[in-house]
Parts: C-alpha cells; sequence; structure tokens
C-alpha cells in the first residue's frame, strides 16, 4: 500500500513525552507532525511531581538534567502550567528510615545537588500538619511540581512550528504508519510516544502497566508547603510484587491536596477500586491526620508503563529502522520529558547527546536479529 509523505517526523502520541520530543526536533528544524487519539494518558492522570530519583546513577542522571531543564523554561511557562519549585521532603518514620535519608542526601550531595538534612523538631516546624513523632527528613530543594497537560500543550505550541492532527495509528511498519481508517502515513522517521499503548503496535516491548489511583480534595487554606514522599516510597514503588501504597501528597497552588500513591501489576481496569482507593487514603491519613476532615471532590486512575529496569527505553528500535522509541518511563516521564526528547533528537540527527545514551537504549531488552 502505498503511504503518503506527510513530515520529515511523525510523532505518535501528543502526552507530555511527545509534546517534548515533538518540540526538540522541531527547534532543531525539522517538520514534524504529532498524531494523538485522545485516549487516556498517564500525563493526565499523574501528580506533576518533577522529582530527582536515584534508585541507580543513570535515573539520577536523566532526572536530575531533567528537572534543571524544568527550572530553566520556568520563566516561560504560561501561568495555567501551575510550576511551582516548592521542594521535597522525604519523611522518615524511624531510624532505619533516617538512615535511607542520609544514604539519599550523601548521593545527591556528591551529584551536587542541594539538599539537607533536617531533625524532627525542624520537620515540625517546616510542616505542622504532619503527624508528631517522625524522625526526620531529607530536603531536595529543586524538585517541584507541574501541571503536565497544560505543559503538553505549550510544549506543542511554543515554537509555532508542530503541526498537530487527531488520528489514531494502528500499525507500525519502521517510518510508515496506518491510521484505522485504512490511510496510510510516511515520515523520514516516525516516533513512538504513547506510553502504555505503544505495546498495542509492537507487541515485543517489555512495557508492564502499572496502575495508580489518585485522589483531590476541596480547596483548602494551605495545609502544606512541600510535596511530602514518605521513604518508604522507594520501597513500595520498586521492590513490591503485589498491590502497595505509599504517601505521596502535594498542594496545588489552587489549594487542593493532591494525594496518592498506589500501584497495581498488570492491571488493565480504568475503573476506581474502593479497596485501593481506601488503603491509599487510610496510609495518608496516618502522616496528615486532618486528611480525614477534608471533602474529597474526585479521584481517578492512570496507567505507568514500566521498563523492566525502570529505566527508559530512548533509541531507534532494532528490528524496524525508522521506528524511534521514547517509552517505559514509569513515574518518571513528566520528570524527565525534556531530558528524553535532548536524548533522541541527539541520536535523529546524529548531534552530540548531553548524557551517556546507552543505558537508556532499546537495544538492551530488544534484539536486533529476531522478528517483530
Amino acid at each position: 500500500m502505498t503511504a503518503q509523505r506527510v513530515a520529515e517526523v511523525i510523532v505518535i502520541g501528543g502526552g507530555i513525552i511527545g509534546a517534548a520530543c515533538a518540540d526538540e526536533l522541531a527547534r532543531q528544524g525539522l517538520d514534524v507532525l504529532v498524531l494523538d487519539c485522545q485516549r487516556p494518558a498517564a500525563t493526565a492522570a499523574g501528580m506533576g511531581h518533577l522529582v530527582v530519583l536515584d534508585d541507580n546513577r543513570d535515573e539520577l542522571a536523566l532526572s536530575e538534567y531533567s528537572v534543571r531543564t524544568w527550572r530553566e523554561w520556568a520563566p516561560e511557562l504560561p501561568d495555567d502550567c501551575a510550576m511551582r519549585n516548592n521542594g521535597t521532603l522525604w519523611l522518615a518514620c524511624n531510624a532505619e528510615e533516617m538512615a535511607a535519608a542520609e544514604a539519599k542526601h550523601a548521593t545527591l550531595r556528591n551529584y551536587g545537588m542541594a539538599c539537607e538534612l533536617i531533625d524532627a523538631q525542624a520537620l515540625a516546624e517546616a510542616e505542622p500538619a504532619l503527624r508528631a513523632g517522625l524522625y526526620g527528613a531529607l530536603k531536595v530543594s529543586g524538585d517541584g511540581i507541574l501541571y503536565a497537560p497544560n505543559a503538553a500543550r505549550w510544549l506543542l505550541q511554543r515554537t509555532g512550528k508542530v503541526r498537530q492532527q487527531p488520528g489514531r495509528v494502528v500499525e507500525v511498519q519502521g517510518n510508515r504508519l496506518r491510521l484505522d481508517d485504512g490511510q496510510w502515513l510516511q515520515g523520514d522517521a516516525v516516533v513512538l510516544a504513547n506510553g502504555i499503548y505503544a505495546a498495542e503496535l509492537c507487541p515485543e516491548l517489555p512495557l508492564q502497566a502499572k496502575k495508580g489511583h489518585l485522589l483531590i480534595t476541596d480547596r483548602y487554606p494551605v495545609q502544606i508547603s512541600h510535596t511530602l514522599v514518605e521513604l518508604g516510597y522507594v520501597t513500595s514503588a520498586h521492590n513490591a510484587k503485589g498491590p502497595s501504597v505509599a504517601f505521596n501528597v502535594q498542594q496545588r497552588p489552587t489549594g487542593q491536596l493532591f494525594v496518592g500513591s498506589s500501584r497495581q501489576f498488570d492491571n488493565h481496569d480504568p475503573e476506581v477500586e474502593g479497596w485501593m482507593l481506601g488503603r491509599m487514603l487510610r496510609r495518608a491519613s496516618e502522616f496528615l491526620p486532618e486528611l480525614g476532615q477534608m471533602n474529597a471532590i474526585r479521584s481517578w486512575t492512570g496507567f505507568r508503563a514500566a521498563s523492566p529496569d525502570g529505566l527508559p527505553l530512548i533509541g531507534e528500535h532494532p528490528q524496524q529502522p525508522g521506528l524511534w522509541l521514547a517509552l517505559g518511563h514509569e513515574g518518571l516521564g513528566v520528570t524527565t520529558a525534556p531530558g528524553t526528547a535532548r536524548l533522541l533528537a541527539a541520536q535523529m540527527l546524529r548531534t552530540s547527546a548531553p548524557l551517556p545514551l546507552e543505558p537508556y537504549a532499546p537495544q538492551r531488552f530488544i534484539g536486533a536479529g529476531s522478528p517483530c
């Protein structure tokens, strides 16, 4: 079937990753078309926490570079992106978690990041709404929050050069794709950046769905000033094999409290599950006792697309020349969108990359010799 050439680069997915890739490629002078079918995306479902994580050095490098880039972009962002450099407090419930805070502090400080350990008294003064009895916390000053759907829209619009078109892609073949109306489109390159839905187009992609619940309250006077995350989140998010919850709360500029987080593996049901939502809220109330007195106005779910090693796949598909991947960010898609876009563009244009490329290469999971 003959394909119509419609752009130099066709990006599948208009969420934060696709938008960042489209923006970067357009800024590099390429003609870019974004196809988006408006299916529920992780961008709209997530908390918009710009956070540096350090499970390994490559995650640290990508997230730190990207958060720094978001801070550089902050003066350009419209007010409706609601970006705030509020910092993260990683909360320690006991001596063991305080030791983990100290280790995290050493890692981040060695990487040149601004952070400090605070004791129980300083924590109570900084966040009086927290329950008494916590051991202390690690404060990471450079982290922030962002309303990701509007940030994605800004990225798609800021150059005035990215073209957008509705369309559901049902098949990809390298730099060609087929829409659900049967039309074939072609570019010099196709970028697959549609999160968990990418596995429908390339089943060999090692993406695991991790369902999460979130809840937002009515508007209230300021309760907290930082994003608050328990240090147990690291264990829950990355090591648990079954359903898990962890305290993760931020106050939006509107005054609403944004409450997370939960994880369920390989659950593709978008419905809110009362038992999991209740478990998540009970955990949150253990840290914020007043939460139970607040009015919740909405809860919803979303799906993180996770790779086996927790790092995204950024680069050309080894089995399909012309098909490029920007996938598998799990809960760090909003955070790492700028770095992902620049690593992808550097490979496509054969320019210098800001970080080593190998840790994120798709070849670590997809062999060049087996059929797609």
